[in-house]
Protein backbone atom coordinates (compact mmCIF):
# COMPACT_ATOMS: atom_id res chain seq x y z
CA UNK A 1 0.00 0.00 0.00
CA UNK A 2 2.93 2.25 -0.88
CA UNK A 3 0.74 4.09 -3.37
CA UNK A 4 -1.65 5.41 -0.73
CA UNK A 5 -0.94 8.01 1.78
CA UNK A 6 -1.08 8.12 5.27
CA UNK A 7 -4.07 10.52 5.60
CA UNK A 8 -6.21 8.14 3.21
CA UNK A 9 -4.92 5.20 4.95
CA UNK A 10 -5.96 6.75 8.33
CA UNK A 11 -9.53 7.18 6.42
CA UNK A 12 -9.49 3.57 5.75
CA UNK A 13 -9.07 2.70 9.36
CA UNK A 14 -11.81 4.53 10.47
CA UNK A 15 -14.02 3.87 7.74
CA UNK A 16 -13.03 0.29 8.75
CA UNK A 17 -13.60 0.71 12.72
CA UNK A 18 -17.63 1.57 11.11
CA UNK A 19 -17.88 -1.07 9.33
CA UNK A 20 -16.17 -3.77 12.45
CA UNK A 21 -19.09 -1.75 14.37
CA UNK A 22 -22.04 -1.96 12.16
CA UNK A 23 -21.46 -5.94 12.38
CA UNK A 24 -20.76 -6.34 15.77
CA UNK A 25 -24.26 -4.12 16.65
CA UNK A 26 -26.06 -6.77 13.99
CA UNK A 27 -24.92 -9.59 15.46
CA UNK A 28 -25.93 -8.97 18.82
CA UNK A 29 -29.22 -7.14 17.99
CA UNK A 30 -30.26 -10.24 15.50
CA UNK A 31 -29.62 -12.73 18.15
CA UNK A 32 -31.03 -10.71 21.17
CA UNK A 33 -34.41 -9.87 19.36
CA UNK A 34 -37.21 -11.28 20.72
CA UNK A 35 -38.67 -13.92 18.45
CA UNK A 36 -42.23 -13.97 19.88
CA UNK A 37 -42.68 -10.31 19.49
CA UNK A 38 -41.03 -10.58 16.03
CA UNK A 39 -43.21 -13.30 14.63
CA UNK A 40 -45.88 -11.11 16.24
CA UNK A 41 -44.93 -7.89 14.44
CA UNK A 42 -44.51 -9.70 11.13
CA UNK A 43 -48.25 -11.05 11.42
CA UNK A 44 -49.56 -7.81 12.04
CA UNK A 45 -50.47 -4.88 9.87
CA UNK A 46 -47.35 -2.71 11.84
CA UNK A 47 -45.77 -0.70 9.72
CA UNK A 48 -42.41 -2.70 10.99
CA UNK A 49 -44.03 -5.90 9.28
CA UNK A 50 -41.96 -6.06 6.32
CA UNK A 51 -38.64 -5.33 8.38
CA UNK A 52 -39.78 -7.76 10.63
CA UNK A 53 -40.32 -10.68 7.91
CA UNK A 54 -37.18 -9.65 6.61
CA UNK A 55 -35.15 -10.37 9.82
CA UNK A 56 -37.19 -13.30 10.32
CA UNK A 57 -36.14 -14.93 7.30
CA UNK A 58 -32.58 -14.20 8.04
CA UNK A 59 -32.94 -15.59 11.39
CA UNK A 60 -34.46 -19.15 9.88
CA UNK A 61 -30.69 -20.20 9.39
CA UNK A 62 -28.93 -18.55 12.32
CA UNK A 63 -25.31 -20.35 11.26
CA UNK A 64 -25.51 -18.84 7.82
CA UNK A 65 -26.22 -15.39 9.77
CA UNK A 66 -23.56 -15.58 12.15
CA UNK A 67 -21.11 -16.70 9.34
CA UNK A 68 -21.43 -13.76 7.11
CA UNK A 69 -21.27 -11.42 10.13
CA UNK A 70 -17.75 -13.12 11.18
CA UNK A 71 -16.60 -12.99 7.80
CA UNK A 72 -17.84 -9.57 7.44
CA UNK A 73 -16.22 -8.48 10.70
CA UNK A 74 -12.98 -10.74 10.59
CA UNK A 75 -12.17 -9.28 7.20
CA UNK A 76 -12.40 -5.80 8.23
CA UNK A 77 -10.87 -6.03 11.42
CA UNK A 78 -8.00 -7.45 10.15
CA UNK A 79 -7.77 -5.34 7.03
CA UNK A 80 -7.74 -2.21 9.53
CA UNK A 81 -4.98 -3.98 11.49
CA UNK A 82 -3.05 -4.07 8.43
CA UNK A 83 -3.30 -0.40 7.57
CA UNK A 84 -2.45 0.36 11.14
CA UNK A 85 0.52 -1.55 11.00
CA UNK A 86 1.62 0.61 8.24
CA UNK A 87 0.89 3.61 8.96
CA UNK A 88 2.38 3.12 12.58
CA UNK A 89 5.65 1.97 11.03
CA UNK A 90 6.04 5.09 8.74
CA UNK A 91 5.70 7.08 11.48
CA UNK A 92 7.81 5.31 14.42
CA UNK A 93 9.66 2.63 12.35
CA UNK A 94 9.21 -0.80 13.52
CA UNK A 95 8.29 -0.30 17.20
CA UNK A 96 5.38 1.62 16.14
CA UNK A 97 3.83 -2.11 15.01
CA UNK A 98 3.83 -3.01 18.66
CA UNK A 99 2.06 0.51 19.43
CA UNK A 100 -0.39 -0.18 16.27
CA UNK A 101 -1.57 -3.56 17.72
CA UNK A 102 -1.90 -1.90 20.88
CA UNK A 103 -3.72 0.97 20.09
CA UNK A 104 -6.20 -0.99 17.76
CA UNK A 105 -6.91 -3.09 20.03
CA UNK A 106 -8.43 -0.50 21.80
CA UNK A 107 -10.11 0.98 19.65
CA UNK A 108 -11.90 -1.76 18.42
CA UNK A 109 -12.48 -3.29 21.66
CA UNK A 110 -14.26 -0.06 22.84
CA UNK A 111 -15.67 1.92 19.49
CA UNK A 112 -16.28 -2.20 17.53
CA UNK A 113 -17.43 -4.16 19.84
CA UNK A 114 -18.03 -3.12 23.13
CA UNK A 115 -20.57 0.52 22.52
CA UNK A 116 -22.12 -1.47 19.53
CA UNK A 117 -22.75 -4.75 21.23
CA UNK A 118 -23.99 -2.83 24.46
CA UNK A 119 -26.13 -0.81 22.85
CA UNK A 120 -27.77 -3.37 20.41
CA UNK A 121 -28.34 -5.42 23.88
CA UNK A 122 -30.37 -2.34 25.09
CA UNK A 123 -32.36 -1.77 21.66
CA UNK A 124 -32.11 -4.85 19.61
CA UNK A 125 -34.76 -4.48 17.39
CA UNK A 126 -33.49 -0.49 16.26
CA UNK A 127 -30.52 -2.78 15.34
CA UNK A 128 -31.58 -6.23 14.01
CA UNK A 129 -34.26 -3.45 11.40
CA UNK A 130 -32.22 -1.39 10.18
CA UNK A 131 -28.93 -3.45 9.46
CA UNK A 132 -31.06 -6.37 7.75
CA UNK A 133 -31.54 -4.01 4.41
CA UNK A 134 -27.92 -4.76 4.48
CA UNK A 135 -27.48 -8.51 5.58
CA UNK A 136 -30.16 -10.09 3.37
CA UNK A 137 -28.26 -8.78 0.24
CA UNK A 138 -24.67 -9.55 1.58
CA UNK A 139 -25.69 -12.85 2.13
CA UNK A 140 -26.87 -13.18 -1.20
CA UNK A 141 -23.54 -12.38 -2.48
CA UNK A 142 -20.78 -13.98 -0.43
CA UNK A 143 -23.26 -17.10 -0.29
CA UNK A 144 -20.30 -18.84 -1.64
CA UNK A 145 -18.05 -17.87 1.00
CA UNK A 146 -20.38 -18.25 4.17
CA UNK A 147 -21.31 -21.78 2.24
CA UNK A 148 -17.89 -23.15 2.42
CA UNK A 149 -17.28 -21.49 6.01
CA UNK A 150 -20.45 -23.18 7.46
CA UNK A 151 -19.92 -26.44 6.06
CA UNK A 152 -16.86 -26.82 7.48
CA UNK A 153 -17.78 -25.73 10.61
CA UNK A 154 -20.51 -27.86 10.70
CA UNK A 155 -18.19 -31.03 9.98
CA UNK A 156 -16.00 -30.04 13.27
CA UNK A 157 -19.19 -30.07 14.89
CA UNK A 158 -20.18 -33.59 13.81
CA UNK A 159 -17.06 -34.99 14.42
CA UNK A 160 -18.16 -34.04 18.58
CA UNK A 161 -21.65 -35.16 17.94
CA UNK A 162 -23.24 -31.92 17.62
CA UNK A 163 -25.91 -31.63 14.57
CA UNK A 164 -27.95 -28.37 13.67
CA UNK A 165 -31.12 -30.96 13.46
CA UNK A 166 -30.47 -31.15 17.23
CA UNK A 167 -31.85 -27.19 17.98
CA UNK A 168 -35.66 -26.91 19.99
CA UNK A 169 -36.89 -24.61 17.56
CA UNK A 170 -37.51 -21.62 20.54
CA UNK A 171 -39.96 -24.28 21.96
CA UNK A 172 -40.79 -22.77 25.20
CA UNK A 173 -41.78 -25.83 28.19
CA UNK A 174 -44.38 -24.50 31.25
CA UNK A 175 -41.25 -23.65 33.27
CA UNK A 176 -40.31 -21.00 30.70
CA UNK A 177 -43.68 -19.89 29.89
CA UNK A 178 -43.98 -19.31 33.86
CA UNK A 179 -41.05 -17.31 33.82
CA UNK A 180 -41.96 -14.99 30.97
CA UNK A 181 -44.92 -14.23 32.49
CA UNK A 182 -43.10 -13.36 35.62
CA UNK A 183 -41.13 -11.46 34.18
CA UNK A 184 -43.46 -9.27 32.43
CA UNK A 185 -45.79 -8.55 35.20
CA UNK A 186 -45.58 -4.99 34.55
CA UNK A 187 -46.88 -5.30 31.34
CA UNK A 188 -50.08 -7.29 32.49
CA UNK A 189 -52.06 -6.43 35.13
CA UNK A 190 -51.43 -8.36 38.32
CA UNK A 191 -55.43 -10.14 38.33
CA UNK A 192 -54.67 -11.43 34.44
CA UNK A 193 -50.92 -12.31 35.00
CA UNK A 194 -52.14 -14.91 38.08
CA UNK A 195 -54.68 -16.30 36.45
CA UNK A 196 -51.95 -17.40 33.60
CA UNK A 197 -49.85 -18.14 35.88
CA UNK A 198 -52.79 -20.57 37.80
CA UNK A 199 -53.66 -21.91 34.36
CA UNK A 200 -50.17 -23.02 33.85
CA UNK A 201 -50.06 -24.60 37.13
CA UNK A 202 -53.14 -26.54 36.64
CA UNK A 203 -50.78 -29.51 35.34
CA UNK A 204 -49.22 -29.76 38.86
CA UNK A 205 -52.59 -30.37 40.48
CA UNK A 206 -54.85 -33.60 40.38
CA UNK A 207 -58.43 -33.24 41.20
CA UNK A 208 -58.13 -34.17 44.70
CA UNK A 209 -56.63 -31.30 45.39
CA UNK A 210 -59.77 -29.66 44.74
CA UNK A 211 -62.59 -32.44 45.32
CA UNK A 212 -65.26 -31.92 47.98
CA UNK A 213 -63.90 -35.22 50.58
CA UNK A 214 -66.60 -38.18 50.56
CA UNK A 215 -67.69 -37.55 54.09
CA UNK A 216 -68.23 -33.38 52.89
CA UNK A 217 -70.76 -34.56 50.16
CA UNK A 218 -74.15 -33.37 50.51
CA UNK A 219 -76.96 -35.93 48.74
CA UNK A 220 -80.00 -36.97 48.90
CA UNK A 221 -80.62 -40.49 49.97
CA UNK A 222 -83.78 -42.37 48.59
CA UNK A 223 -84.29 -44.32 51.51
CA UNK A 224 -85.05 -40.71 53.62
CA UNK A 225 -88.26 -40.21 54.14
CA UNK A 226 -90.00 -37.79 51.42
CA UNK A 227 -90.27 -34.90 53.99
CA UNK A 228 -86.44 -35.16 54.47
CA UNK A 229 -86.07 -35.28 50.66
CA UNK A 230 -88.02 -31.95 50.25
CA UNK A 231 -85.72 -29.80 53.15
CA UNK A 232 -82.78 -30.97 51.22
CA UNK A 233 -84.12 -29.94 48.23
CA UNK A 234 -84.76 -26.57 49.98
CA UNK A 235 -81.67 -25.61 51.43
CA UNK A 236 -79.56 -27.24 48.95
CA UNK A 237 -76.58 -24.79 48.07
CA UNK A 238 -75.66 -26.07 44.82
CA UNK A 239 -77.54 -26.79 41.53
CA UNK A 240 -76.08 -30.36 40.66
CA UNK A 241 -76.54 -32.91 43.59
CA UNK A 242 -75.60 -36.52 43.63
CA UNK A 243 -78.62 -39.00 44.49
CA UNK A 244 -78.07 -42.58 46.06
CA UNK A 245 -79.61 -45.49 47.54
CA UNK A 246 -78.64 -45.98 50.97
CA UNK A 247 -74.75 -45.08 51.41
CA UNK A 248 -72.68 -42.93 48.67
CA UNK A 249 -71.07 -45.72 47.25
CA UNK A 250 -74.70 -46.91 45.44
CA UNK A 251 -75.57 -43.55 43.23
CA UNK A 252 -77.99 -43.47 41.41
CA UNK A 253 -77.41 -40.54 39.45
CA UNK A 254 -77.02 -36.61 39.15
CA UNK A 255 -79.87 -34.20 39.91
CA UNK A 256 -80.68 -30.96 38.49
CA UNK A 257 -82.28 -28.99 41.50
CA UNK A 258 -83.14 -25.91 38.80
CA UNK A 259 -85.44 -27.85 36.92
CA UNK A 260 -87.18 -29.40 40.18
CA UNK A 261 -87.61 -25.69 41.90
CA UNK A 262 -90.81 -24.86 41.01
CA UNK A 263 -92.38 -28.17 41.70
CA UNK A 264 -91.04 -27.63 45.03
CA UNK A 265 -92.19 -24.72 45.53
CA UNK A 266 -95.65 -25.72 44.45
CA UNK A 267 -95.34 -28.80 46.14
CA UNK A 268 -96.24 -30.88 43.23
CA UNK A 269 -92.79 -32.82 43.17
CA UNK A 270 -93.10 -36.31 43.73
CA UNK A 271 -90.78 -39.22 44.17
CA UNK A 272 -91.67 -40.90 41.06
CA UNK A 273 -90.64 -37.44 39.23
CA UNK A 274 -87.68 -37.00 41.25
CA UNK A 275 -86.21 -40.13 39.87
CA UNK A 276 -86.99 -39.38 36.48
CA UNK A 277 -85.11 -36.69 36.40
CA UNK A 278 -81.92 -38.24 37.72
CA UNK A 279 -79.36 -38.39 34.97
CA UNK A 280 -76.28 -40.52 34.74
CA UNK A 281 -73.40 -40.43 37.02
CA UNK A 282 -70.15 -39.11 35.13
CA UNK A 283 -67.43 -41.00 36.88
CA UNK A 284 -63.64 -39.22 36.92
CA UNK A 285 -60.21 -41.96 38.14
CA UNK A 286 -58.74 -40.26 41.36
CA UNK A 287 -55.15 -38.77 40.28
CA UNK A 288 -56.60 -37.00 36.74
CA UNK A 289 -54.64 -34.04 36.40
CA UNK A 290 -56.91 -30.96 36.41
CA UNK A 291 -56.04 -29.35 32.97
CA UNK A 292 -57.34 -32.87 31.50
CA UNK A 293 -60.32 -32.93 33.62
CA UNK A 294 -60.76 -29.42 32.33
CA UNK A 295 -60.80 -30.83 28.96
CA UNK A 296 -62.98 -33.84 29.36
CA UNK A 297 -65.56 -31.84 30.99
CA UNK A 298 -65.70 -30.02 27.93
CA UNK A 299 -65.63 -32.68 25.64
CA UNK A 300 -68.30 -34.68 28.02
CA UNK A 301 -70.57 -31.38 28.43
CA UNK A 302 -70.49 -32.22 31.81
CA UNK A 303 -70.22 -30.00 35.26
CA UNK A 304 -69.83 -32.62 37.85
CA UNK A 305 -68.43 -35.75 38.34
CA UNK A 306 -68.06 -38.34 41.13
CA UNK A 307 -63.90 -39.11 42.02
CA UNK A 308 -63.54 -43.27 42.33
CA UNK A 309 -60.74 -44.65 42.90
CA UNK A 310 -59.60 -47.86 41.69
CA UNK A 311 -62.34 -49.97 43.38
CA UNK A 312 -64.86 -47.95 42.36
CA UNK A 313 -65.90 -46.44 45.37
CA UNK A 314 -66.53 -42.63 45.68
CA UNK A 315 -63.64 -40.49 47.07
CA UNK A 316 -65.34 -37.46 46.49
CA UNK A 317 -67.40 -34.78 44.21
CA UNK A 318 -65.19 -32.71 41.20
CA UNK A 319 -67.25 -29.94 39.63
CA UNK A 320 -66.47 -27.51 36.38
CA UNK A 321 -66.33 -24.34 38.68
CA UNK A 322 -63.86 -25.68 41.25
CA UNK A 323 -61.35 -25.83 38.17
CA UNK A 324 -62.60 -22.50 37.50
CA UNK A 325 -61.82 -21.37 40.46
CA UNK A 326 -58.42 -22.65 40.45
CA UNK A 327 -57.77 -20.25 37.56
CA UNK A 328 -59.71 -17.11 38.59
CA UNK A 329 -59.77 -17.05 42.23
CA UNK A 330 -62.35 -19.02 44.81
CA UNK A 331 -66.54 -17.48 44.99
CA UNK A 332 -68.54 -16.24 47.36
CA UNK A 333 -69.41 -18.97 48.40
CA UNK A 334 -66.39 -20.93 48.90
CA UNK A 335 -65.15 -18.15 50.44
CA UNK A 336 -67.68 -18.37 53.37
CA UNK A 337 -67.58 -22.10 53.93
CA UNK A 338 -63.28 -21.81 54.27
CA UNK A 339 -64.28 -18.92 57.07
CA UNK A 340 -66.25 -21.70 59.01
CA UNK A 341 -63.35 -23.74 58.21
CA UNK A 342 -60.49 -21.10 59.27
CA UNK A 343 -61.13 -19.01 62.25
CA UNK A 344 -59.03 -15.85 63.11
CA UNK A 345 -59.02 -15.19 66.95
CA UNK A 346 -58.69 -12.27 68.98
CA UNK A 347 -55.28 -12.93 69.80
CA UNK A 348 -53.98 -13.91 66.71
CA UNK A 349 -54.22 -16.91 66.87
CA UNK A 350 -56.11 -18.98 64.25
CA UNK A 351 -58.62 -22.18 65.01
CA UNK A 352 -58.29 -23.91 62.11
CA UNK A 353 -60.51 -27.32 60.92
CA UNK A 354 -58.62 -30.40 60.35
CA UNK A 355 -60.39 -31.52 57.42
CA UNK A 356 -59.95 -28.69 55.40
CA UNK A 357 -57.46 -28.89 52.21
CA UNK A 358 -54.42 -28.22 52.58
CA UNK A 359 -54.27 -26.03 49.69
CA UNK A 360 -57.44 -24.26 50.92
CA UNK A 361 -55.47 -23.12 54.07
CA UNK A 362 -52.33 -22.00 51.50
CA UNK A 363 -54.90 -19.91 49.67
CA UNK A 364 -56.57 -18.76 52.28
CA UNK A 365 -54.00 -17.85 54.45
CA UNK A 366 -50.54 -17.08 51.95
CA UNK A 367 -49.36 -20.17 53.59
CA UNK A 368 -46.65 -22.50 51.79
CA UNK A 369 -47.53 -25.48 53.73
CA UNK A 370 -46.55 -28.67 51.40
CA UNK A 371 -49.08 -30.30 49.29
CA UNK A 372 -47.51 -33.04 47.67
CA UNK A 373 -48.07 -35.42 50.30
CA UNK A 374 -51.17 -35.30 52.05
CA UNK A 375 -54.62 -33.22 51.18
CA UNK A 376 -55.73 -32.88 54.14
CA UNK A 377 -54.60 -30.74 57.48
CA UNK A 378 -55.46 -33.89 59.60
CA UNK A 379 -53.66 -36.07 57.16
CA UNK A 380 -50.24 -33.51 57.27
CA UNK A 381 -49.98 -33.49 61.06
CA UNK A 382 -50.65 -37.42 61.09
CA UNK A 383 -47.85 -37.79 58.64
CA UNK A 384 -45.85 -35.77 60.51
CA UNK A 385 -45.97 -36.42 63.66
CA UNK A 386 -46.71 -40.48 63.00
CA UNK A 387 -48.99 -40.94 65.45
CA UNK A 388 -52.79 -39.56 66.61
CA UNK A 389 -51.74 -36.71 69.38
CA UNK A 390 -54.21 -35.68 72.20
CA UNK A 391 -55.76 -32.64 72.87
CA UNK A 392 -53.43 -29.96 74.70
CA UNK A 393 -50.39 -31.71 72.09
CA UNK A 394 -48.22 -28.96 71.12
CA UNK A 395 -45.90 -29.04 68.28
CA UNK A 396 -44.01 -27.12 65.19
CA UNK A 397 -45.48 -28.20 61.58
CA UNK A 398 -43.24 -26.91 58.75
CA UNK A 399 -42.29 -23.98 61.06
CA UNK A 400 -46.36 -22.96 62.00
CA UNK A 401 -46.53 -23.35 65.76
CA UNK A 402 -49.80 -25.47 66.40
CA UNK A 403 -51.77 -27.34 69.85
CA UNK A 404 -54.44 -29.71 69.36
CA UNK A 405 -57.56 -28.08 70.56
CA UNK A 406 -59.77 -30.71 69.64
CA UNK A 407 -59.94 -34.79 69.09
CA UNK A 408 -62.00 -37.04 66.98
CA UNK A 409 -62.06 -40.38 68.10
CA UNK A 410 -59.78 -41.65 64.74
CA UNK A 411 -58.60 -37.90 63.68
CA UNK A 412 -57.92 -34.61 64.65
CA UNK A 413 -60.86 -32.22 64.70
CA UNK A 414 -59.46 -28.62 65.43
CA UNK A 415 -55.92 -27.03 65.33
CA UNK A 416 -54.75 -23.27 67.03
CA UNK A 417 -52.27 -22.18 65.21
CA UNK A 418 -50.04 -19.02 66.22
CA UNK A 419 -48.56 -17.34 62.72
CA UNK A 420 -46.85 -14.48 64.73
CA UNK A 421 -44.55 -17.13 66.47
CA UNK A 422 -43.37 -18.25 63.14
CA UNK A 423 -42.89 -14.96 61.82
CA UNK A 424 -40.71 -14.33 65.12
Amino acid sequence: MEFASTEALLLWIFFLILISAFFSGSETGMMRVNRYRLKSIANSDDKKSKSAKRVQRLLEKPDRLLGLILIGNNFVNILAATMAAIVAERLWGTPGVFIASLGLTFIVLIFAELTPKTLAALYPEDFAYPTSVLLKPLLKLLYPFVWLINSIANWILSLFGVKLSDADDEKLDADELRAIVTEASPMIPTRHQKMLLNILNLERSTIEDIMVPRKEINGINLQDSWEEIITALKNCQHTRIIVFDGEIDNPKGILHARDLVNLVTSDKLTREILIKAISDVYYVPEGTPLHTQLLNFQRKKERIGAVVDEYGDIQGLVTLEDILEEIVGEFTTDLAAAQEEIKKQPDGSILIDCSINVREVNKSLNWSLPTDGPKTINGLITEFLEFLPEEGYGFRLHGYPMVVTSVDEHKLDWVRVFPKLYEV
